[in-house]
């Protein structure tokens, strides 16, 4: 399942790195703590998370993230959005909470 696909399933909102929508997702993590999310996301991952500054993207880059879901209703300041747009990391919103989009996402198939 691609990044796309997981925008059109589920309904959610890309606002940023629409270069990267074509990336494979191959796993999932969830993780609102970036020295958790640094030392165990896997790459290729779908990061579940109500954190919304910059620093979320460096993560992601970091670790080679598919790309990053912001639940809860919570968005992104304008610098974030940038930030996200120029290192090409596809950044999602959802309204409802990371334990249903995760429910969702491994019912897809998505371990």
């Amino acid at each position: 399942m691609t990044v796309k696909d997981l925008v059109e399933k589920f309904g959610m909102q890309a606002v940023a790195g629409e270069k990267g929508l074509g990336r494979s997702v191959k796993s999932g993590y969830c993780g609102d703590l970036l020295s958790d999310v640094m030392a165990n996301a896997p790459e290729g991952c779908v990061w579940l998370t109500i954190q919304s500054h910059q620093n979320i993207i460096a993560v992601a880059v970091l670790r080679e993230m598919a790309c990053i879901v912001i639940t809860g209703g919570h968005a992104p300041d304008n610098e974030t959005i940038g930030k996200a747009e120029s290192e090409g990391i596809p950044l999602l919103l959802w309204s409802g909470s990371a334990y249903t989009m995760a429910g969702m996402i491994y019912s897809a198939g998505i371990k």
